[in-house]
């Protein structure tokens, strides 16, 4: 950024997060075809008109996405080592990552050395280009690389990986909006991330469960990159909005990149306030980007999606109190209406099913408090980069705290800190808030703040702090050495994205894939005869999206389509599918006396019955049960699901059901 002397248009409808800045014309504005809101303080003189910020945001995103998807091509056609077994892997992510974060903070600072009209044209365009896709960058160097070796995405197929990449197989397999598991059921988990990865798969050729990596990398790059023309916007200096955007990145990956569509919502958390702050002040374009960022969160991911509508809420209701009008509660409910037609396109099915009375039981999502659940998120007493830049974050939103964007950043902060302690008071009536999912928004706020306080600082430079002994020399000289410590910084935390993920990433190696095959070329587990399993159930003519498979093999379902009888736990189940009641209908068929009453059993469900079972048993062996879990929520137990065998007798399948012995597993079709 330059040196700039105080001003204040005081107007709040689209100026910048702080003052102390002149008040500069906005760069390429057209008030004919592309009217702005009335600008405010801006830090310096990168303000992006209405015009060419959404130019800059359709070519972030695209740039962005553009990028990591060349290079999860180039990283597939290379043969580097798996990232637990060597150190190879390793060092050329992090050689990529000093490379990247050099180059984007040379091109930073002599641009802000040299402030505007003291740019030739061709550095202006490279430092565009190299600030808008560096976040990007940073994706393909911390997370595509070491992942470069598997087919698989962080926590390979393990845990909540599970049904996650069980719901992108079946997106992909069938083009409309079906639940991950139940057949003929309205989904109820938001499939709008799923349902574009499913068609990314399409347009590639690849099955579901392995567009789960590129889809990941291309998603958390593109709304990575995004953020960049949104702050530039905001703020008014591509410095800035590029630190933001990077720090961002770096603690985004580093807590939430297994859960790729949440953390994409994640991001924007922070710009949320401050674009509904100005919309609630008057800004159409700020209204106007509230809609489209609740809207299309609420079909990605819930949880932040409320917490964002709360923060929305309570600037409306400070809003009011303040003019003492109404006014702003209009322009609550229109945005509130423009989002809700958005979320429709992926919830409407489900609300439908409700509203028409159609029956729920049986589903547990709010059943889970882990550790990180029963105790308040303080970033900012971390003993790292990221503590102290939290750390910094906070003082500078208590100290700027009279400025509008300010404010409304710290109430936002306030309302993830009030849900976070609201879910630990909701554990007395039986259930959670998963307030231990905004440990990422809240990291992610203070040290979005954290950088504003550094821009903050190097605005009011130390000739405005010691101006008797201090030269224009003496700060530009401090200005390098805060670029320097600040590039070093950034190199310390980024370099150390890979290791802090070691564990998910070795889970991507260690896994078997769809193929039957392990990315660290050892002996596969017993998921290597899912293909044999897959191709009996084809043999037989079953179509997978015409068949209720009844089985606990849960990564079978989630590398091939097949409907199931049961969801993999109660936490992740649609309501619509009556959790609860299918375990005690599975139980009730184990008990049968005889294959006809098997049968009868299974056909007066209320539910599609299975017409095949894959369950664990020995054909040579009569008198070995077959035997499948069922799962069982315990909360407010931590693990929060028992799973328990149920056995089946084998003579209740005889006469009635085709055989197959494949490996460990009976495959059981019903003719």
């Amino acid at each position: 950024m330059v040196e700039s002397t105080t001003a204040s248009t005081g107007d709040p409808g689209g100026g910048a997060v702080t003052t102390n800045a002149v008040a500069t014309p906005v760069r390429g504005s057209s008030a004919r075809a592309w009217p702005d809101d009335q600008l405010g303080e801006i830090f310096a003189d990168d303000q992006l008109s209405l015009r060419h910020a959404v130019i800059g945001m359709i070519a972030a995103v695209a740039g962005g996405a553009a990028a990591a998807l060349a290079a999860w091509f180039v990283l597939r056609g290379m043969s580097l080592p798996a990232f637990g077994g060597s150190f190879v892997t390793r060092a050329v992510s992090s050689a990529a990552t000093v490379v990247l974060l050099a180059v984007v903070s040379a091109l930073l600072f002599v641009w802000a050395m040299r402030g505007a009209g003291n740019r030739p044209k061709w550095l202006e365009l490279l430092t565009y280009a190299v600030a808008y896709l560096a976040p990007a960058g940073l994706v393909v160097t911390t997370l595509a690389i070491p992942l470069a070796s598997t087919r698989l995405y962080l926590d390979g197929i393990s845990v909540d990986q599970e049904f996650r990449t069980e719901y992108l197989t079946r997106m992909a397999a069938e083009p409309g909006l079906n639940d991950m598991a139940y057949i003929d059921v309205a989904p109820f988990y938001p499939g709008g991330w799923f349902w574009l990865g499913g068609r990314m798969a399409n347009v590639l050729g690849l099955p579901g469960w392995e567009v789960f990596q590129p889809w990941a990398l291309v998603t958390l790059a593109a709304a990575a990159s995004l953020l960049v023309p949104v702050w530039q916007r905001l703020s008014g200096s591509l410095p800035a909005a590029a630190g933001i955007a990077l720090v961002t990145t770096a603690v985004t990956l580093s807590t939430t990149a297994d859960e790729p569509y949440a953390a994409v919502v994640a991001m924007g958390l922070p710009a949320l306030a401050v674009m509904a702050r100005r919309a609630l002040a008057g800004a159409w374009s700020a209204a106007l980007g509230v809609v489209v960022f609740l809207g299309v969160s609420a079909t990605f991911y819930t949880l932040h999606t409320g917490v964002g509508a709360l923060i929305v809420i309570a600037l409306t209701i400070v809003t009011c109190a303040a003019e003492r009008s109404w006014r702003p509660v209009v322009k609550l409910v229109l945005m509130g209406l423009g989002s809700m037609l958005i979320a429709a396109t992926v919830w409407a099915p489900y609300v439908w099913a409700v509203v028409s009375g159609q029956p729920r039981s049986g589903a547990t999502a709010m059943h889970y408090l882990p550790d990180v659940g029963a105790r308040v998120p303080l970033p900012m007493f971390a003993a790292s980069v990221i503590g102290l830049l939290c750390l910094l974050g906070l003082v500078w939103l208590l100290v700027r705290a009279i400025e509008p964007d300010v404010r409304a950043m710290g109430i936002g902060l306030l309302v993830m800190y009030g849900w976070v302690v609201a879910s630990m008071i909701a554990t007395l009536a039986g259930r959670t808030l998963l307030g231990f999912r905004l440990e990422t928004p809240i990291a992610v706020l203070l040290v979005t703040a954290g950088v504003f306080a550094i821009a903050d600082v190097r605005l009011n430079g130390v000739e405005r702090l010691w101006p008797a002994t201090a030269r224009p020399g003496t700060a530009r000289r401090v200005t390098a050495v805060f670029a320097v410590l600040m590039l070093l910084a950034g190199v310390g935390y980024a370099q150390s994205i890979p290791n802090r993920l070691h564990g998910p990433i070795d889970l991507a190696h260690t896994d078997t894939d769809g193929y039957g095959e392990r990315a660290d070329r050892f002996a596969p587990d017993s998921g290597a005869h899912y293909p044999e399993v897959n191709r009996v159930l084809l043999d037989a003519g079953l179509d997978p999206a015409e068949t209720v498979l009844l089985t606990d093999e849960r990564n079978f379902q989630a590398y091939y389509p097949w409907y199931s009888f049961q969801a993999l736990t109660s936490h992740y189940a649609n309501p619509l599918g009556e959790f609860d009641l299918r375990n005690a209908a599975i139980e009730e068929w184990a008990a049968a006396g005889a294959a006809d009453e098997l049968l009868a059993a299974m056909d007066a469900t209320p539910w599609r019955g299975p017409d095949a079972l894959l369950v664990r048993g020995d054909l040579s062996d009569p008198e070995r049960p077959y035997t499948l879990d069922v799962a069982d929520d315990i909360y407010p137990n931590n693990p929060n699901v028992l799973f328990r065998g149920v056995d089946f007798d084998p003579s209740l399948f005889e006469g009635h059901w085709d055989a197959t012995q494949v490996g460990p597993y009976v495959v059981l079709i019903r003719p």
